[in-house]
């Protein structure tokens, strides 16, 4: 049988192209000093893999990986892909004790960090089962070894490659926790398999492109989609900081042709306003993405790229696709309250809508799905689903459905926490996400995505955020505002406006409040992008007088 590893594409393509750049990274100054060929992510990786197995990481061990997106990260990484280990990727940026939490629940027995990290570990006492630390600095401090003498310790090994299976584990990516706890997410091997397929034949990728992938783990694919990797020189937690101008440096001198990035990165290059003429596809994901963003970043692309904007999570990855083009199409109905449109289902994925509810459901049943045009909560079936939360049963059982085929075989449903409708084409509308919809009473629900792009349309508003206060059933919806900056204009005018608004629809119509945010609203860190609507509802119910006193 076949190993089942996406590092199985390094061999094949260090035969194939040993000197083409498999990954460029910015060195000192953002001089893109640093890569490696294909015959070096290789040949270095494989050193690696047998430095850690001398050191005990063996097939199922679980590491934990805190590096930056250098070539330490992608050789770390794939070395333990190769070896059947287990890497643990959590975001550094969120929350300090929700990161503890994560790495003692993974239970790791390695951690490769940056100095920085190990030093955390040592003083705040992060993932405690960790025995093996491994620097990636050029001093053995607070480790037992430096990636590099790690290296040097396998120097010449021969191929590594374990001969993973389908459902051996092969990583725990841990949720951002945006709107909840993070989670770690239990990918399998055929997990990242069947996500390269969907994404090379999804957006038509083909080997010898150059890509930009301003989120770190997604140069992960590239390798095993023979393309060349070129590491912004950015901070991912903080897209939105991101500088315009060494982006564009980087994608004119590499040529590069075709990019990824959040919604926030995206307004960042869509407010530079500079054409990229070496661009053949942009893709973005993590939250919806406005259409006068996208309206803009087509404008800056030639003529024959495309803008997409895919639809998924990290627990299944992508579940339905739309071209920008038809995105702006759609943009009248989204601002009269249809919510955003994202295109109709990856081939492979059945995507079904269910009956709204907030308990879990333990086997599927006919009687689950709603009727075309219904709005509910959206399902998916796939080879990219995945199955379980590590260490995390009560929320496993909150997100899975076990479906019996006709056959008599078996499958999980993912339920994506997500809000959405089917209309009579066939295409998938995200509503919002279901633990921030508003239940005014018990028959009228506002979703976010339905109720803001609608006063998004003002001129004076950054964007604006749907909350609920008070008990689900009988919440008060009130609707946040985020002004832009120097606009000069009056909040309470605005809020009036707003209330106008309003009153031209049945849904926004239930809203009963208008207040607005004096600063920028919290987002994600890891795309900062998704609104931190918890945070604003908190906020809110400090000034919104409740019914009753």
């Amino acid at each position: 049988m076949d190993t089942c590893n996406i590092a199985a594409a390094l061999p094949r393509l260090a035969c194939e192209s040993p000197d083409r750049i498999a990954i460029r990274c910015p060195g000192r100054g953002g001089h893109y000093s640093e890569a490696l060929s294909y015959a070096q992510l290789d040949a270095r990786s494989d050193a690696i893999a047998k430095g850690l197995r001398a050191r005990g990481v063996e097939r199922g061990s679980r590491c934990v990986v805190m590096v930056r997106p250098t070539p330490e990260f992608f050789l770390a990484m794939f070395a333990l892909f190769k070896l059947g280990a287990v890497p643990v990727l959590i975001d550094p940026g969120i929350d300090r004790r929700a990161l503890k939490q994560c790495l003692a629940q993974a239970q790791p027995s390695a951690f490769i960090g940056i100095p920085r990290a190990l030093l955390a570990k040592a003083v705040l006492g992060w993932a405690p089962s960790a025995r093996l630390r491994i620097s990636t600095g050029g001093a053995v401090f607070l480790a037992d070894a430096t990636l590099a003498q790690i290296e040097a310790s396998g120097a010449g090994a021969e191929a590594q490659l374990a001969a993973t299976a389908p459902d051996d584990e092969a990583a725990i990516l841990f949720t951002s926790g945006s709107t909840g706890v993070p989670k770690g997410v239990v990918y399998r091997h055929r997990h990242f398999i069947a996500q390269t397929e969907m994404l090379r034949n999804a957006f038509g990728i083909e080997a010898g492109g150059v890509d930009f992938p301003t989120f770190p783990p997604f140069a992960l694919f590239d390798p095993a989609l023979g393309l060349t990797s070129i590491i912004p020189d950015m901070d991912p937690t903080r897209p939105a900081r991101a500088n315009p101008r060494k982006l564009h440096a980087a994608i004119a001198r590499f040529k590069v042709d075709q990019l990824f990035g959040s919604p926030a990165l995206m307004q960042v290059l869509a407010e530079f306003g500079e054409s990229m003429p070496t661009l053949r596809r942009v893709t973005s994901a993590g939250a919806p993405v406005p259409p006068r963003i996208v309206q803009r970043m087509l404008e800056l692309l030639p003529p024959e790229a495309t803008f997409w904007t895919p639809y998924g999570a990290t627990e299944c990855l992508p579940v339905a696709v739309i071209d920008g083009r038809e995105l702006l199409e759609l943009r009248v109905r989204t601002e009269a309250g249809a919510g955003t449109c994202v295109g109709r289902p990856v081939a492979g994925n059945t995507v079904r809508i269910i009956a709204i509810d907030d308990n879990a459901i333990a086997e599927w049943a006919d009687g689950l799905l709603l009727a075309q045009g219904e709005v509910g909560e959206i399902t998916v079936a796939g080879p990219t689903a995945t199955d379980a939360y590590f260490n995390r049963e009560d929320q496993t059982a909150l997100a899975k459905i076990r479906e019996i085929l006709p056959d008599g075989s078996q499958r999980i449903v993912h339920r994506m926490g997500d809000l959405g409708w089917f209309d009579a084409d066939g295409r998938l509308w995200f509503c919002g996400r279901k633990s921030q919809r508003v239940d005014v009473d018990a028959l009228t629900t506002l979703c976010t995505e339905q109720v803001e792009p609608v006063f998004n349309t003002h001129p004076a508003l950054v964007r604006s955020a749907l909350v609920g206060i008070g008990p689900r059933g009988a919440q008060t919806a009130v609707l946040c505002f985020e002004l832009k900056s120097g606009s000069g204009v009056d909040p309470k005018e605005v809020a009036d406006e707003l209330r106008h608004i309003a009153d031209g629809f049945v849904h926004t119509a239930k809203i009963d409040g208008f207040l607005h945010y004096p600063k920028p609203f919290p987002v994600d860190i890891r795309h900062n992008a998704k609104i931190g609507r918890e945070l604003l509802a908190a906020w809110a119910a400090r000034r919104t007088p409740m019914p009753g006193g």
